[in-house]
């Protein structure tokens, strides 16, 4: 028997797509811009390593410990709703960091910025999963998202850069606030209300042990990055890695589990979400390292490192846009392997990257990153989420969210500590002679301490000072990148190998998860019932009418 062919999207849901960008433009405005800040702050805040690793992936973490739990609330109670309310508690969030006075305050607002936005992205997802049924749309909007995710990637250093040398540091944090405010205007009109007629009850001990496993390992995680590698800490992760086991077989055992393990069971599923997750977490250690080396490295102002960013955003935003294209040619696994190959290609020029290289020959490393990065993030996260029933999207948009969200947070984390390590011990053995030892712990926390403390030495030795610095921190650069690109190749054979299965999606091949219409974005040949509206009937369908929803929603439309 024949599938009917899934309904094509109308003008509504165009529309729909673009205010659905905006919470993905906050976030990514919100992450590199705070990147960029890491030497200013660390100078006002004077956080200590470990501090300032919190502040930097606590974010990450925390919306990694409650994606799954959000998305199965937006389920519940509304995907639009959720991300109203998220978007919301993200802006004042965001508005109360940019005045924190010391280390704790700040990483408990970036504690509450994960929480807000950990209901941001897997409400975006879902709603855009069930708006977009035909495979072929589903994949341009899937690459639009992600195209402005990178956007705001390459905007943020850029307008964060003008705003740090005008203003104080927590001045960055400001810049998603206006696009707060226009998504809470329009997202009410222009965006439907979707969730789950039937979610069944939420298991709050599964909430509990998600929080609590994943809380725990983190914790052990950052007292070994901040060289408190004690006894204790090997204890929290262990026992956070019980709960987690505990948490897995509880799942199993639920009839509305908290996490769905039975969408694992699909490879089209199962390999691209690990496959993100691995990419993402090899290039976590790349991203920790990066504003810090072009600015207390390579001595470059917040505005010119944020236009050695831009090269690489900008590519990574038009190969996004290319998935669409590719995949009706090409077999996904023959897109995706090479993206990784890309990727790790990237990682082999920064891993040549040193001190006196200047900025050109890491620029170029990061675009040829940005050339695999953005076609596999959209190829795997549209593979993946179209690989499940309509029902499940908000619980597999919150496991993609998951999975490349843990997998950016441990990559700083465990990259971060690793090429700190190295930082610290080659430091070590080339620091002058001559240098006081407080200088020298200070300096070794990190590369901008290093920065101000050389500030204080006599000129003779503060330049020697700055040259072991220099070189020992990009002795950590390299360390990552080589581990990245190793990890990356592995990787893109890993996909290549899974998904052979798949065919391509040429146009007009419908059905689940495979195919797609030809309607160009925009136009209205066969288009699908606007969400909330009645089904209309057509001459095509007779008395059936046209395509209802997606089976296992309820859709409505408020204004």
């Amino acid at each position: 028997m024949d599938q009917q062919a899934p309904p094509l999207a109308g003008r509504r849901e165009w529309i729909g797509l673009a205010v659905l960008a905006l919470p993905t433009l906050l976030l990514a405005l919100s992450m590199t811009s705070l990147n960029l800040a890491i030497p200013y702050l660390s100078a006002d805040l004077n956080p200590s390593g470990a501090q300032l690793l919190w502040i930097t992936d606590i974010y990450g973490f925390l919306i990694a410990g409650t994606l799954i739990t959000m998305g199965t609330l937006g389920d519940r109670f509304g995907r639009r709703r959720l991300l109203l309310i998220g978007a919301a508690v993200f802006g004042v969030a965001s508005a109360i960091g940019a005045y924190s006075n010391s280390p704790e305050m700040l990483i408990v607002m970036r504690a509450l910025l994960g929480l807000s936005g950990a209901t941001l992205m897997p409400s975006t997802l879902s709603l855009l999963s069930n708006m977009f049924r035909d495979p072929a749309q589903r994949t341009f909007a899937f690459s639009t998202w992600m195209a402005t995710f990178m956007g705001g990637t390459a905007v943020g250093p850029l307008v964060g850069g003008v705003f740090l040398e005008r203003f104080w540091w927590g001045s960055v944090l400001l810049l998603g606030v206006p696009v707060m405010l226009v998504l809470l205007a329009l997202g009410p009109v222009l965006l439907p209300e979707n969730k789950d007629p039937d979610p069944g009850q939420i298991d709050l001990l599964s909430v509990a042990l998600s929080l609590a496993g994943v809380l725990s390992v983190v914790y052990g995680l950052k007292q070994i990055a901040g060289d408190s590698a004690s006894r204790l800490a090997f204890v929290y992760m262990a026992a956070g890695i019980v709960i987690l086991v505990v948490f897995l077989r509880r799942q199993r055992r639920l009839s509305h589990p908290l996490l769905d393990l039975a969408m694992f069971r699909n490879r089209t599923f199962s390999v691209p979400i690990v496959a993100l997750a691995v990419g993402i977490f090899m290039n976590g250690g790349i991203n920790f390292f990066l504003m810090q080396f072009l600015q207390s490295v390579l001595g470059l102002t917040p505005l010119q490192a944020g236009l050695c960013t831009l090269p690489p955003t900008t590519i990574g935003m038009a190969t996004s846009m290319l998935a669409p294209q590719l995949i009706q040619r090409f077999r996904p696994a023959f897109i995706m392997g090479p993206a990784f190959l890309a990727a790790a290609a990237g990682h082999v020029i920064i891993s040549t990257v040193d001190k006196d290289s200047g900025a050109a020959l890491l620029v170029v490393g990061l675009a040829v990153m940005g050339t695999g990065f953005g076609l596999f993030m959209a190829m795997g996260t549209s593979l993946a989420l179209g690989a499940v029933e309509p029902e499940k999207s908000g619980a597999a948009s919150a496991t993609s969210e998951t999975s490349t969200e843990l997998g950016l947070s441990l990559g700083i984390a465990v990259l971060g500590s690793v090429g700190t390590a190295v930082y610290q011990s080659t430091f070590r053995s080339r620091v002058p002679e001559g240098t006081p030892e407080s200088v020298v712990d200070r300096a070794e926390k990190t590369v901008g301490a290093a920065a101000l403390e050389a500030e204080k030495l006599p000129a003779p030795l503060s330049e020697e000072f700055l040259d072991a610095v220099g070189s020992a921190f990009a002795a950590g650069l390299r360390t990552n990148s080589v581990i990245g690109a190793v990890g990356l190749t592995c990787v893109a054979v890993f996909v290549t190998v899974m998904l052979r299965h798949l065919p391509a999606q040429p146009k007009g091949s419908g059905g689940h998860g495979h195919g797609g219409g030809d309607a160009a974005p925009g136009t209205e040949a066969t288009p699908s019932p606007a969400p909330g509206t009645e089904p209309v009937p057509s001459p095509a369908s007779g008395a059936a009418g046209a395509p209802s929803p997606a089976p296992g929603t309820e859709v409505k439309r408020d204004s």
